[in-house]
């Protein structure tokens, strides 16, 4: 074959046409300068797209991979490392193996969460206690029984010398303060044609919510529970015999129920009285025969615009007893305090047992403000005073409107009166007054 000398190739004819589509579009791709070259969109939005796929394919398997590390590793823990047992897996040796082994590590670490969750919650009773009782209203059993070796609904409840402030506003009213172990709860009454609402204004009455409903039927069914012979060992019920109480632990403890009157019409009196007659016909009230006081499972106390003048117009019988004004009984002569008694000291008492119960007062009307959180001398003298007047009368003390918060200085009030002799403390939070560990601090928040 001849040899033909290489030609130089023309790159454009003379019609101006392109002699090769490829070589034209490399030429023309070298004459467009780098910065100024226009990047086909369409060509590079798919990019992306095809990197995300891949990262999530690789994603995908990494997520694969780490699950079958787990698996592995679950696998491992589980499985025997006994060489004979991997040769011979159904052997008895291999089966015993498994049989023990798996149980047992389960065990370990059931165990171990439990720890762990019982160290987390121990620390939160620890750092927040009151905040946690708040929330944990623990004691509520409104008509159910808290124990199957019983049925008293106070199964196990032990009494406590607290009075249930405000009771209707608690979640279960009554159910909430027996549960606690108050021996005393308090209701106010309006009139309202003939019934008796329960509430602490006008606003807040509802006339499904009356003393009937809420403290007087309750507390009957309840006491034909715990006086109905369930066994042939248990006495007999007779007239004028003292009735089981309310508390298991304690049935000859007396619940007070102290009705509040929001106004003095006779008409209060009167539906009072009637609405009394189903409790008092079980001899469940506490009364006043003439010459002696007959305590019976509840003791009603009457306090507000009560009429004095009716409870003591019956002088042969009475089961409506006075909530007597401490800061008017007549202070003892040997501890004269600045404070001007009501009547000389000759002159018979007002109020005796006879015809009251309760001996109350305002805490910062007649105590005033503790001045660095602490009691004075004087307002100790003062209280001490009060206290003994009305033990001296047969009268039970009770201070209302103690300070609430700070909660330190709450408790010290608290345990300063009980010290003291009050008889009980008037109470908003159930659980922290039923304690009694009032000189401890307990929750970081004041």
């Amino acid at each position: 074959m001849p040899f033909t000398p290489h030609r130089p190739i023309d790159c454009e004819q003379d019609d101006g046409s392109s002699s090769s589509p490829l070589l034209t579009k490399a030429l023309r791709l070298e004459a467009v300068p780098e910065e100024d070259a226009d990047i086909d969109e369409a060509e590079f939005e798919a990019l992306p797209l095809g990197n995300l796929k891949a990262r999530r394919r690789r994603a995908r398997k990494n997520t694969l991979s780490r699950r079958s590390r787990l698996n592995d590793l679950c696998r491992s823990l589980w499985a025997c490392r006994h060489v004979y047992c991997n040769i011979r897996p159904l052997s008895r040796r291999a089966v015993i193996c498994r049989a023990v082994k798996r149980p047992f590590w389960g065990l370990v670490i059931l165990l171990g969460l439990l720890r762990l969750v019982s160290f987390v919650w121990s620390g939160l009773v620890y750092l927040f206690p009151d905040d946690l009782d708040a929330r944990l209203d623990a004691w509520v059993f409104p008509a159910g029984r808290p124990s199957i070796f019983s049925h008293w609904t106070t199964h196990g409840v032990v009494p406590v010398r607290c009075h249930s402030h405000n009771d209707y506003w608690r979640d279960v009213p009554l159910h909430s303060a027996l549960n606690a172990g108050c021996i005393g709860v308090e209701a106010d009454i309006w009139l309202s044609g003939d019934d008796l609402l329960v509430g602490h204004t006008p606003f807040t009455l509802h006339h499904e919510v009356t003393l009937q409903s809420l403290y007087l039927s309750p507390l009957l069914d309840l006491l034909q529970k715990h006086n109905t012979r369930s066994s042939q060992l248990e006495p007999v019920h007779q007239d004028g015999t003292p009735r089981a109480g309310v508390f298991a632990n304690d049935p000859t403890q007396t619940l007070t129920l102290l009705i509040d009157f929001k106004g003095n019409e006779q008409e209060y009196w009167t539906h009072l009285v009637d609405q009394l007659q189903p409790l008092r016909d079980g001899g469940y009230l506490t009364y006043f025969n003439g010459s002696d006081i007959i305590p019976q499972p509840i003791t009603i106390v009457a306090t507000g615009d009560a009429p004095f003048h009716h409870i003591t117009a019956n002088e042969t019988y009475r089961d409506i007893f006075y909530d007597a004004p401490l800061d008017k009984l007549p202070l003892p002569n040997s501890l004269p305090l600045g404070s001007e008694p009501d009547s000389s000291p000759q002159a018979p008492p007002v109020y005796t047992s006879e015809n009251s119960y309760y001996a109350s007062v305002d805490f910062r009307k007649t105590v005033g403000s503790l001045v660095r959180n602490r009691f004075s001398q004087e307002q100790l003298r003062l209280v001490r005073a009060q206290i003994e007047a009305a033990h001296a009368r047969g009268l039970k003390v009770r201070y209302w409107g103690t300070p609430s918060w700070p909660r330190g200085l709450r408790n010290h009030v608290w345990h300063v009166l009980v010290r003291e002799g009050v008889d009980l403390i008037n109470v908003d939070d159930l659980r922290e007054a039923t304690r009694q560990d009032w000189r401890k601090h307990r929750s970081w928040f004041f």
